[in-house]
């Protein structure tokens, strides 16, 4: 599966999406990170070939010989990467589906409907666009009602409700200490052990490694839901 997450707005959370929700579920696929100026899976420890929308020739070869693949095209060069694979007949038939995650604030939303209907002016079929809705705090029906309108009188876009990331502090921890949820839930050490045998007077130390404990246990249910948002997304 090959898979461009995009949106003309920014901050909306495409590189959590891309490397901590697509990456780990999607058969070790390379990320593409289509970026100049903003934080991208190689922030985060990840493999990441980075280049600019108007690589998209170079963009488009690579993704020719790949069976798995993840675009995370910022919104700083989402203009140059639309009209680049305008130019290539056929190139947006190279992704499955094109993963627009939007957050619940009235910029994003309309600039989310934008990106949709630029999509359908490509000539994208509706299926294989997908909203992500990111950083809900509670209810999608309730926070996104904007974008659940559109799709329901256009058609032009999947927008199922379940296909959610919640609002968690797990993620700005992730960032801070430039690691991914996959990488916190591989890790086997035993965080308690070592707390019992420190040295009390080792405040920094004894910080570190609680740290590193309360984020697992934090990540442990994160990932769980991150599993029915990628079920949700891609049914």
């Amino acid at each position: 599966m090959k898979v461009a997450v995009l949106n003309y707005t920014g901050s909306v959370g495409k590189t959590v999406v891309a490397s901590h929700l697509l990456a780990p579920r999607m058969n070790g696929a390379q990320i593409f990170a289509v970026e100049s100026t903003n934080e991208t899976g190689a922030d985060l420890g990840l493999e990441v070939d980075q280049l600019r929308g108007e690589h998209f020739g170079r963009l488009f070869r690579e993704l020719l010989t790949r069976d798995d693949a993840i675009v995370d095209v910022g919104a700083s060069n989402i203009e140059d990467f639309l009209n680049h694979m305008m130019r290539y007949e056929g190139a947006h038939e190279e992704m499955s589906c094109f993963v627009l995650p939007v957050i619940n604030t009235g910029k994003a939303q309309r600039e989310t409907i934008k990106t949709v209907a630029a999509l359908a002016e490509l000539g994208v079929d509706p299926d294989r666009v997908r909203i992500l809705f990111n950083r809900v705090e509670s209810s999608v029906e309730d926070e996104f009602p904007s974008i659940l309108a559109y799709a329901a009188k256009t058609g032009e876009v999947q927008a199922n409700p379940k296909a959610a990331v919640y609002e968690n502090e797990v993620f700005e921890l992730l960032a801070d200490l430039r690691t991914t949820l996959a990488d916190v839930l591989a890790d086997q050490t035993d965080y308690r052990a070592l707390l019992k045998a420190a040295d009390r007077s080792d405040h920094a130390r004894i910080s570190q490694l609680s740290n590193r404990h309360a984020l697992r246990a934090l990540a442990q249910p994160v990932d769980r839901q991150m599993n029915a948002a990628f079920a949700a997304l891609f049914a």
